[in-house]
């Protein structure tokens, strides 16, 4: 190859490395609308909390900790890790029929976008492998598998899709909370 082909390579390269880095420099921003959008999806899946579900409320214990750090990549990583654990839980098609379809394939979308974004961004600043030794990941891995345990538990009952529902918008809630302050 001539020394123009290998030229005109590196620019490629160098074009692709720029719009990554200036992407992910507005990563909070984008992490924040999809959070907005994501809630306001899961309101539109289903309906109202339903009363008789109330007695089946579960405290699952979302490790704030994780969310508590002062760096942003680290909270990227812990973010990438949330959206993760609540995409496979709700593309497992064991939703309740009852629930908006539509809404339900827009919110794994975005959750799914919003990852790629992430994996790129993070796996860029070499964090993805150090995040606090693995702790917090494992943290994250054991309130979802909660939420999992839970679900095949009360057999993806329609009380505890709503449990799991809301115990989503709660975490969706903090992450946004952290977000925005580390934003400022």
């Amino acid at each position: 190859m001539n020394s123009f082909g290998l030229i005109q390579i590196g620019l490629i390269l160098l074009c692709n490395t720029i719009s990554s880095c200036l992407h992910c420099s507005h990563l909070p921003l984008q992490e924040r609308k999809v959070i907005k959008n994501s809630l306001q999806l899961l309101d539109k899946m289903g309906k109202r909390f339903p009363l008789q579900c109330l007695g089946e409320k579960k405290s699952f214990r979302f490790p704030e900790q994780v969310l508590t750090r002062t760096q942003e990549e680290t909270v990227n990583v812990a973010i990438e890790e949330i959206f993760q654990h609540i995409f496979y839980i709700f593309s497992k098609n064991l939703t309740p029929a009852a629930w908006d379809g539509t809404a339900l394939e827009q919110f794994q979308n975005g959750l799914y976008q919003q990852i790629e974004q992430l994996e790129a961004c993070v796996i860029k600043k070499q964090i993805h492998y150090h995040w606090s030794k693995e702790v917090n990941r494992l943290k994250l891995k054991k309130y979802f598998q909660k939420i999992k345990s839970f679900l095949e538990d009360k057999q993806h009952s329609l009380c505890s899709w709503e449990i799991s529902r809301a115990e989503t918008r709660r975490c969706l809630q903090l992450a946004d909370k952290v977000i925005w302050k580390l934003s400022k």
